[in-house]
């Protein structure tokens, strides 16, 4: 029996389409506080300071800085341009594994079709940053090294490309889901006090998929601009 939860309240919400309600409703959270967001950071000197006390100025600086630390490690400077992106695609997925820890919820991340969603966009993104740096040489990577296994490469290629956003909204969809059980299963046995722990732990692996599903993001646009 599916267990409840507050989003199919909403009228012509429920069990089957309760994925695309909560992701709707995050999503509407994360712009509300990215406009907040915004006019806490403010203009001028005041944009440029860094925030001395814990405020929503403060977490976006976290968040930018992490996302800044990230992208250097993978792609270089040269790919801060497109931080937006993945940082859209980390706080996306961050605050709705974060949606599963509240009783009475379940996260959207937990549905392989929505993991499966955001992976295909960054599957067409990766394949557009390709044509947009190197053209129609791009399409070299499908072919492989040598030409005469540039047939079976191709095959393997296209293959591969399009596993990719089906593992990551499996591996996704599997662990919150595999989260969300063991900590409903601790609630009911202990009750009050003691699933503590396990709140932490679930909010260590909530970032930790994101992590993992932004870091292979960006891998993916890494690998779609490597010439060697």
């Amino acid at each position: 029996m599916a267990s409840f939860n507050f989003v199919e309240m909403i009228p012509g919400v429920t069990h089957a389409n309760a994925h695309v309600a909560t992701a709707a409703v995050v999503t509407g959270i994360i712009t509300l506080t990215a406009v907040a967001g915004r006019a806490a950071i403010g203009k001028g000197e005041a944009a440029i300071e860094p925030s001395g006390k814990l405020s929503l100025k403060a977490i976006f600086e976290s968040i930018m800085d992490f996302m800044y630390w990230l992208n250097d490690m993978i792609l270089g400077k040269s790919g801060r341009k497109y931080i937006p992106f993945f940082g859209s695609i980390f706080i996306f997925v961050f605050v709705n594994n974060i949606f599963g820890l509240i009783p009475g919820m379940a996260p959207a991340t937990e549905n392989f079709n929505t993991g499966f969603a955001v992976g295909m966009f960054s599957f067409v993104f990766y394949n557009w940053y390709g044509l947009k740096e190197d053209g129609l040489a791009y399409l070299k990577h499908f072919l492989g090294p040598m030409l005469f296994l540039a047939p079976l490469m191709l095959v393997i290629e296209i293959i591969s490309h399009f596993v990719r956003p089906v593992s990551l909204g499996l591996r996704l969809g599997g662990n919150m889901t595999g989260d969300h059980q063991v900590l409903a299963s601790f609630l009911e046995l202990t009750g009050v006090g003691v699933p503590v722990i396990f709140y932490f732990f679930g909010l260590f692996v909530c970032f930790i998929q994101a992590f993992v599903f932004t870091l292979l993001s960006m891998v993916y646009v890494m690998m779609a601009s490597h010439h060697d």
